[in-house]
């Protein structure tokens, strides 16, 4: 394991039980713990995005902030709806977020998922295409973003500019360069970790996937990242891919550890269904003494596939508990790992 990282769902609730009662509070806690992040020596701080919902929604703005607020943590998401983005918009966004960090941007996108309402990205503007599924639009949106990440120029210049231009055909501005190695494809499945890799993305695979073999979540999540390395390999690319996987993991080292997580009741796998067809496979909590999560984390082949570890973080329960969370980790339990 080479990098730790959180990984906020920046949920927000009015209620006197929640430290971020607000969208405000969470998006400034988002910082903060971002800043409390890179103080504890963690790799990187990543945020989920959703619409229509209490929870962080327009990443770039908190991006740059975090950017602007740090020295050397990684930024990044997991995952941005593709569906929802214009990419060329989207590409100078990122540009300016990137430039502000130095470089730390590492980009999660996906297709997306089931969201608050029905086809949300219809009230963004986006449509699928004639006989384009929402899935088809996504993909498609991140491979025009693609295109454009590459600073070719393909506008043509107004003859008679307000400013003048280099010559040439114009490329989106600001550009970053390196960025383009740095986009993400949040995958739920093995067909879609293969197209990732094909495109030239690193892999985020989270604590979801599709149910593919029956086979326990994280015997089926290393053979989704053994697939997407084969095809890595296949298409030639001459850089090494980044692998990512996050898992809420507690290391019981208090009482307070032990009234919040002690009991979960999470540390089996469960299967439901994301929609009426598709049959999900939702990966186990772990929370435990840190000798025991030693162990157990060592039977993950997940983990074990994976260069980077997000850790799921409670973020309503504050930034100084969310901190203690994954300082307990880094402390008691990632060095046994192979960590630093």
């Amino acid at each position: 394991m080479k990098k730790i990282g959180f990984l906020s769902f920046g949920h927000w609730t009015p209620s006197s039980q929640s430290a971020t009662r607000s969208a405000q509070d969470v998006l400034l806690q988002s910082i903060d713990l971002a800043v409390a992040a890179e103080e504890l020596g963690a790799d990187g701080a990543y945020y989920r995005v959703h619409h229509f919902a209490r929870q962080l929604s327009s990443p770039f703005p908190l991006l740059a902030a975090v950017g602007a607020k740090t020295n050397r943590i990684e930024i990044g998401t997991g995952v941005i709806d593709m569906r929802y983005e214009n990419p060329l918009y989207m590409a100078e966004d990122a540009g300016a977020a990137d430039l502000i960090s130095n470089g730390r941007l590492q980009l999660g996108l996906s297709r997306g998922s089931p969201e608050q309402v029905i086809e949300g990205y219809r009230y963004f503007g986006f449509n699928p295409k004639e006989g384009e599924t929402d899935a088809d639009m996504g993909r498609r949106h991140t491979e025009e973003l693609l295109e454009v990440l590459r600073g070719e120029g393909f506008a043509k210049p107004n003859p008679q500019p307000m400013f003048p231009n280099p010559p040439g055909l114009l490329r989106l501005e600001p550009f970053s360069e390196g960025l383009r190695e740095r986009i993400w494809w949040g995958s739920g499945s093995n067909a879609t970790s293969v197209w990732a890799a094909q495109q030239g993305m690193n892999l985020q695979s989270s604590t979801l996937k599709d149910d593919e073999t029956g086979e326990p979540f994280h015997i089926q999540q290393a053979k989704q990242i053994r697939a997407y390395r084969e095809a890595w390999k296949a298409a030639g690319h001459q850089r090494e891919p980044r692998v990512s996987v996050s898992r809420s993991i507690f290391a019981l080292t208090n009482d307070i550890d032990r009234a919040y997580f002690g009991r979960s009741g999470q540390d089996q796998d469960s299967v439901g269904f994301l929609d009426e067809k598709t049959r999900a496979i939702f990966g186990r909590s772990y929370a435990a003494e840190p000798e025991q999560l030693i162990k157990q984390l060592a039977q993950d082949e997940g983990i074990a596939e994976a260069d980077t570890l997000l850790l799921t973080i409670p973020n309503q329960l504050g930034v100084d508990y969310c901190a203690h969370v994954m300082e307990s980790i880094l402390t008691h339990v990632a060095p046994e790992l192979g960590w630093r």
